[in-house]
């Protein structure tokens, strides 16, 4: 499929608010996208029941005694969508709870749609394969026997067997391999994985790495891919390396 035939990106947009899923609506159909709109944790069941969505834009409060970071983590549970979370509470804690639970990104009410929209453009961007030089297309990093594919986003254990990896904790493992043996702060990781700076919460980086230690770690307890470094960051400890194209391992 060319990128003229790509079909339009699909966007899920929860909030109770009628107001704000008309104003996003209007705006993302604008800019070439197809939205579509849910009022609350049930009516955002049956969207993704019947439609592929490529990112959810969810309120963190809705009615029903569903808050967001519930549906967040139920949709955590059997899909690697894209989270953003959108809320008027301008809490810290709120913030760090929904990065911990999965979501891609958080953005505090009022936004603007301009901020919305180029938030959203970054992360679809990072989640499908860029036009690189051919060579490049197909790159695959490997440590100790994993093998992280680069262009096709997939991460496949020893076994062959493809580990499920949301957008953020692909994007880290990316970072972490490709600085084997380097002490990343916190800091450096936030701002090489979210593509922009921003305030560096400790406890949502220690999370999305305690998240990739469940999935990569035959032992998270006692890692022995991603250490921690006390008072500093973490270091990526395994044999990394490239291996070569995926294509010409027949992936």
């Amino acid at each position: 499929m060319t990128k003229l035939e790509r079909r339009s990106d699909r966007i899920l947009i929860v909030d109770d608010d009628p107001r704000i899923r008309q104003m996003v609506s209007r705006y993302f159909e604008d800019e070439g996208f197809v939205v579509i709109g849910a009022a609350d944790g049930a009516s955002m069941r049956r969207a993704l029941a019947d439609h592929v969505v490529d990112l959810i834009l969810l309120d963190l409060v809705l009615p029903n005694s569903e808050d967001g970071l519930a549906l967040a983590r139920e949709v955590r549970t059997t899909s690697d969508v894209p989270i953003v979370m959108l809320t008027g509470r301008d809490d810290v804690v709120d913030r760090i709870i929904g990065l911990e639970v999965g979501a891609d990104d958080y953005i505090p009410k009022p936004f603007h749609l301009r901020e919305v929209l180029a938030r959203v453009r970054s992360i679809l961007r990072r989640r499908r394969p860029v036009e690189t030089p051919q060579q490049d297309l197909g790159q695959v990093l490997a440590f100790d026997g994993w093998r992280l594919e680069i262009s096709r986003r997939r991460l496949l254990n020893p076994d062959d067997q493809e580990i499920e990896l949301t957008t953020g904790e692909f994007d880290m493992l990316a970072v972490m391999v490709r600085n084997a043996g380097r002490v990343l702060t916190r800091e450096m990781l936030m701002d090489q994985t979210r593509g922009r700076q921003l305030e560096a919460f400790d406890r949502a980086i220690d999370a999305q790495i305690a998240r990739l230690r469940k999935k990569i770690e035959s032992d998270p307890a006692h890692p022995t891919f991603i250490r921690s470094v006390r008072g500093v960051g973490y270091i990526f400890t395994g044999e990394a390396g490239q291996s070569g194209t995926a294509e010409a391992r027949g992936a």
